[in-house]
């Protein structure tokens, strides 16, 4: 309400002390609610619309207006004829004549409801201003000093108003630059408000994130805008929260969660960007197909959580090897692939998969496992042997499993002759499962013979498979595949049931082949339900343990001796032979040695085979045999395929032969002929 609405509120009435008559002016009438000159006003008439506590102040004011001079005023209510209580502001003076004598007291009656309605308004208002939780600052827009700053803002920041007003904008808005305070300020002028995110500066020196909302007016005769800025640091860390998190999502999606390295989409995305990086620099890189050589069996004997700690260790020997610019990545399992980028040469390439085939042979231990790993590696080159992604992967993973047939530990380039071995592998992979199913597979056996006596002791059951096409395959052909494939387990089942089922009908035919000699693959023998399997099919051919003996490869032995120590006294206690097979050619501990439950050791024919002339195979041989007298071991020969080599074995002490001086692998037909013989 303005001033000219509150003077129209403003009625006047009149009041004649000789008659006592009293007369309103219209606007007095319709304060009280009535139409103008509808009622005869009178002294009696304006008590009665009086709110009653009002009434006695009233009868003084009246009383003291007669007896001065001066103008006298009443705040006070009245009752309106619709009944609402109305505000008023009652006033009035006495008039006196020439000779001193009080005549007539004049005097006005305003309706103030609204202005008190608005005073009110005002200062409720002045007061959820000033307590209000928000900071809410009065700024002078030429010279950013603060007019008047609300309580909220003290309180969020450490100041007391008279500091604020010593104070502008700068002091608590420390990344506010001038520039970027005049363009707030030409903003403000062209659009009346402003809005921005800001950091203040708290008095003890902390900081927090506020949103500010400002508009322009005018303040106290100045040009001013205001500003109500809320507390957002809530808002600022939930935002940052929620930008890590997908971050993190973002990462999780694109890394191995076990290494932290790229997983299969990353590798993906980042050999397609090499690849376009490369053609447009006219650059070559290197891609690495790595394979973890014997993984599988630690992973299986001793559990899934120390083999995650054997790929996390190979993941660190891997970073040795490589620039940071270079990119690992874990495509699963144990499979590993490096991007080498910006080769110069084909021989940078050479030291850096050397390097890597040489720190995986390194011990690992973990929780008193010495384990002992390899890695196989396959190299493609761009743009040598191809330009596009889906070419370099297949070829760096032909030319792995080239390594891995090439005895494992090393790497291999790829060559295009390759690609058909690939071709082959797989047809051999179906072809193995279709050669178990139809039992495509049959045994043959080679004599073990005592040097002194020229007798046969017993023999090794050995595979063969007879292909309907192709005809006998030799084992080297088809068993380390079936070895990586899992195959081999099958297979070694086949071969165990046959054999035993054959040596128990010899033996009940008055025959003596003597002792069965099976190859045992590690894999077979982790399998929980291999010694169940082993002694239902002794029960079911009446088979003796006495009468069989269990070959186990040295290197396979030592990938976990502890596990293979506990396994293998298992079957020891239950009368069953143990012989290392391949013996001089892994990585053996003396120590560990000692404790396995052997009756066995088994020059491997790499050996013999240049008996007796070489002087390494000599003293190597020499050294075995030495070896296992000290042990207690039996020791044999296998390989012996010349008189000079059976001569020398008897010179040294050796205890049996085996090879083709005697027999070469025989059908159970031509076997039985030498048994009866």
């Amino acid at each position: 309400m303005n001033i000219l609405e509150s003077l129209n509120l403003i009625g006047s009435w009149e009041l004649d002390l000789s008659t006592k008559n009293i007369t309103w002016s219209k606007q007095t009438y319709i304060n009280y609610g009535y139409e103008p000159f509808s009622i005869a006003p009178s002294l009696e008439f304006f008590f009665s619309r009086l709110v009653p506590i009002y009434i006695p102040q009233a009868q003084k004011i009246l009383q003291d207006i007669q007896n001065s001079k001066e103008i006298h005023t009443l705040q006070a209510q009245i009752i309106h004829k619709d009944g609402d209580i109305i505000d008023v502001l009652l006033s009035g003076q006495t008039l006196y004549n020439e000779t001193n004598e009080a005549v007539k007291i004049i005097g006005t009656t305003q309706n103030i409801t609204k202005l008190l309605n608005i005073k009110k308004e005002n200062e409720e208002l002045s007061k959820l201003i000033e307590i209000s939780s928000n900071e809410i600052y009065i700024v002078d827009i030429e010279t950013f000093s603060y007019l008047y700053v609300n309580q909220g803002a003290c309180d969020a920041l450490g100041y007391t108003k008279e500091e604020f007003y010593a104070m502008t904008i700068f002091d608590i808005n420390p990344k506010l630059s001038q520039d970027n305070a005049s363009y707030m300020r030409n903003e403000l002028r062209k659009t009346n408000k402003f809005t921005n995110k800001t950091v203040h500066k708290k008095k003890d020196g902390s900081l927090y994130h506020a949103q500010a909302f400002m508009h322009t007016f005018t303040y106290k005769g100045k040009e001013a805008y205001v500003i109500f800025d809320t507390d957002i640091s809530k808002n600022v860390a939930a935002e940052i929260a929620l930008a890590q998190q997908q971050k993190n999502l973002h990462h999780q999606a694109n890394h191995d969660t076990l290494t932290n390295l790229p997983n299969r989409a990353l590798f993906l995305d980042r050999l397609q960007q090499i690849i376009h990086s490369a053609k447009r620099n006219n650059t070559q890189f290197a891609l690495f197909f790595i394979d973890l050589d014997h993984f599988k069996t630690i992973n299986d004997t001793l559990g899934h959580a120390l083999g995650d700690q054997v790929l996390i260790e190979a993941t660190a020997r891997l970073r040795q090897c490589v620039r940071e610019a270079d990119t690992i990545a874990r495509l699963g399992g144990d499979e590993f692939t490096v991007i080498l980028k910006n080769i110069k040469t084909q021989e940078d390439v050479s030291k850096i998969a050397e390097k890597i085939v040489t720190i995986m042979r390194k011990t690992i231990t973990i929780k008193n496992h010495a384990l002992y790993i390899s890695a196989s590696i396959g190299i493609s080159m761009y743009p040598k042997d191809a330009d596009e992604s889906d070419a370099l992967i297949k070829y760096a993973d032909t030319a792995m499993y080239k390594a891995k047939d090439e005895g494992r530990d090393n790497f291999q380039y790829y060559k295009s002759s390759m690609t058909k071995f690939a071709f082959e592998r797989v047809v051999m992979d179906a072809s193995l499962r279709v050669a178990i199913k139809e039992e495509q597979f049959v045994v043959y056996y080679q004599p073990q013979v005592d040097l002194q006596t020229d007798k046969i002791i017993g023999m090794e059951a050995l595979v063969r498979w007879i292909h309907p096409l192709m005809g006998l395959r030799s084992p080297g052909k088809f068993i380390p595949l079936a070895e990586e494939s899992g195959l081999i387990i099958e297979i070694d089942r086949l071969v165990m049931r046959s054999a035993m089922q054959q040596f128990a009908a010899w033996y009940k035919a008055g025959l003596n082949p003597g002792t069965l000699s099976l190859n045992l693959a590690m894999k077979q023998l982790n399998e929980e339900d291999f010694i169940d399997i082993l002694f239902t099919t002794m029960q079911e051919f009446n088979f003796q343990a006495r009468w069989l003996e269990l070959e186990v490869t040295e290197g396979q032995v030592m990938d976990n001796p502890a596990l293979s120590i506990q396994k293998l006294q298992q079957l020891s206690q239950m009368g069953i032979q143990i012989a290392i097979d391949d013996f001089g050619t892994g990585y053996s501990s003396l120590s560990y040695l000692k404790k396995f439950p052997l009756d066995k050791l088994k020059i491997d024919q790499s050996f013999v085979r240049d008996l007796p002339e070489d002087e390494e195979d000599i003293a190597i041989t020499k050294a075995i045999i030495a070896l296992a007298k000290s042990l207690k071991f039996t020791i044999i020969a296998e390989g012996v395929e010349t008189q000079a080599q059976k001569d020398f074995m008897i010179e040294n002490e050796c205890d049996l032969m085996q090879g083709y001086f005697f027999s070469k692998p025989i059908p159970a037909s031509e076997m039985e002929v030498l048994l009866k013989n």
